[in-house]
């Protein structure tokens, strides 16, 4: 594997990724140090020993790409090795134990939580129970019983249900990863007027991913169908073309092309560059910006 390029004067920071949720940090390496794309890495974060992957060099660039979805960040100490993945599968197992236990501890107690995924930091420093509930949760009494049993710091954390596909789904209609899980570090707002301006089914089952919700990649092209929305003639517009006037009935975005209808009943595909010029805007048609998911 070929090596992640280094400036001359010794890249000592790297962009990482660690944690179940796939957090993403900004981590100094010692210096004359270098580490490829994909490397496993043990890193201290500021959650305690944590195991990470490089991703690239860190640079005011990759600074201004993450935004706030970077985190503290922290410094790597090593690369991971055979006795550390060892320790990883023996975390594994113990996560696997502390999610039964913590279920049947609710169970117990009749609380309206549900966990959903219980992460060890690598270095045992706390365990970290993802939960959902549709209330707010009293669970002090539920936090010190499970830090006796666990012998280690919990902390609760809530998630929402697009965060639960994020630790859990595996596969999109699509046939590839979820992107919660892959590149999205924040979720997008999605809202049903980017599936109508897309003309994409408006069947639940057709346009909601893993989680339940509009699915996120609804967002990729709305920004392109937007834009060639507002350069097109809206749709009851009267138009002159080259070949008389006629009135825009329907819109074909990417194309950048409309129906139109002439005066004499006859329906045409039209590109946008035979608009002569537009006579009358007409009424605008009814919008739906609030359907937000």
């Amino acid at each position: 594997m070929s090596e992640v390029s280094v400036s001359e004067q010794d890249v000592s920071r790297y962009v990482v990724r660690y944690g179940t949720m796939r957090l993403l940090g900004d981590f100094e390496a010692r210096r004359h140090t270098s580490f490829a794309r994909n490397d496993e890495v043990v890193v201290r974060s500021e959650r305690g020993i944590e195991w990470g992957v490089v991703l690239c060099p860190a640079t005011n660039q990759t600074g201004s790409y993450l935004g706030n979805s970077k985190g503290p960040g922290g410094r790597i100490l090593r690369s991971v090795s055979d006795e550390d993945r060892r320790s990883r599968g023996e975390n594994s197992a113990r996560e696997k134990k502390f999610f039964e236990l913590a279920s049947s501890m609710i169970k117990e107690r009749s609380m309206q939580m549900q966990v959903i995924d219980i992460e060890q930091i690598f270095g045992g420093e706390r365990v970290i129970i993802y939960y959902l509930s549709e209330n707010r949760v009293d669970f002090r009494d539920l936090v010190k019983s499970m830090a006796r049993e666990f012998n280690t710091r919990i902390e609760m954390r809530q998630i929402g249900i697009r965060d639960e596909a994020r630790l859990l789904a595996d596969y999109g209609d699509c046939g590839k990863p979820v992107c919660c899980n892959t590149h999205l570090q924040e979720m997008p707002p999605v809202s049903m007027k980017m599936a109508k301006l897309q003309k994409a089914t408006l069947d639940p089952n057709k346009i909601s991913g893993r989680c339940g919700r509009l699915k996120c990649c609804l967002r990729y092209e709305y920004d392109t169908y937007e834009e060639h929305r507002k350069e097109l003639p809206p749709i009851g517009a009267t138009v002159i073309t080259k070949n008389g006037t006629a009135r825009v009935l329907q819109h074909e975005l990417l194309a950048k092309r409309l129906v139109v209808v002439y005066e004499d009943g006859r329906r045409v595909m039209t590109d946008s560059a035979d608009i002569v010029t537009v006579v009358s805007r007409g009424s605008k048609p009814g919008r739906s910006d609030s359907d937000e998911d």
